[in-house]
């Protein structure tokens, strides 16, 4: 709702001037390959979403015994996915339970706490990346959208959602056309977009949720024009662009980008949201 003239609203996100994280890339073979390992990106999954852990509370929650989650988030930690926290630095029930149990252990001694270490990590482009890299890339790309897409559809089934959170679902599928530096600078007004709206815990409201964000953006196939001769029309009129509530745009429906000019690649990324 709109502000009357000379009354003082809430602050909003371009109000605020948020420190904004470098983009650092990925380009050493063996950070690339400690990440894409699956039950790593599972532990670096529930830290982001709960918040800092320790290795017994992670071992409970994904079914691992704590010698396992202890190594992986020693490897996880020296390629700096994970850094060491202070008990009290974590909130919510699960923490608060974990203490608890750390407090009645008799002779327990200090225990580790993890958290997951926010970032603008990039990847190196496809066109820099080894065949090796490239592997170990797709593999960590199929273990990540398996993993929001079971998040999604999770939510999905198990819903018990009720009041504002219940339709606050935004979701947007459409087609545009654009030229490689293009989609550049569109990425990174997406990234722009993130960043203003992230804020410390300390100004975080009560009623503020963790929320999934995930961009993805390729190219259609080309078509082959002479295996499609005489079916453009069919072909378009197939297409169409989706948008749920609160998506706010919709994109026309466009039949196949020509093949784009050459131009300097820009960085694929992989953001770690702050816990």
């Amino acid at each position: 709702m709109a502000q009357e003239p000379g009354t003082p609203g809430p602050e909003t996100p371009t109000e605020r001037t948020p420190a904004t994280p470098a983009p650092v890339e990925l380009s050493d073979l063996a950070a690339l390959k400690a990440l894409a390992q699956p039950r790593r990106q599972h532990m670096l999954q529930h830290l982001t979403l709960h918040g800092p852990a320790t290795s017994a509370t992670l071992a409970r929650a994904l079914g691992l015994n704590t010698g396992s989650t202890s190594y992986h988030l020693r490897e996880l930690a020296r390629y700096g996915f994970v850094e060491e926290t202070e008990a009290g630095a974590g909130t919510g029930v699960a923490k608060a339970a974990e203490e608890r149990r750390t407090e009645r252990a008799p002779g327990h001694g200090r225990e580790r706490w993890w958290r997951a270490v926010p970032g603008d990590r990039r990847f190196p482009p496809r066109s820099r990346q080894s065949a090796e890299m490239r592997h170990v890339m797709d593999e960590l790309n199929h273990h990540a959208y398996a993993a929001d897409l079971e998040l999604f559809e999770q939510l999905q089934r198990g819903s018990a959602e009720s009041g504002p959170w219940a339709d606050a679902f935004p979701y947007s599928r459409g087609t545009i056309r654009l030229t490689p530096a293009e989609l550049g600078a569109f990425f990174e007004e997406y990234i722009a977009l993130l960043n203003r709206y992230k804020r410390p815990e300390a100004e975080t409201p009560t009623d503020a949720r963790t929320v999934l964000t995930r961009f993805l953006a390729f190219p259609a196939p080309l078509i082959d024009a002479d295996a499609d001769a005489g079916g453009g029309a069919d072909a378009a009129a197939a297409v169409d662009a989706d948008s749920g509530a609160g998506a706010g745009v919709d994109a026309e429906a466009e039949v196949a980008p020509e093949r784009p000019a050459e131009a300097t690649p820009v960085h694929n990324r992989k953001e770690t949201e702050p816990s």
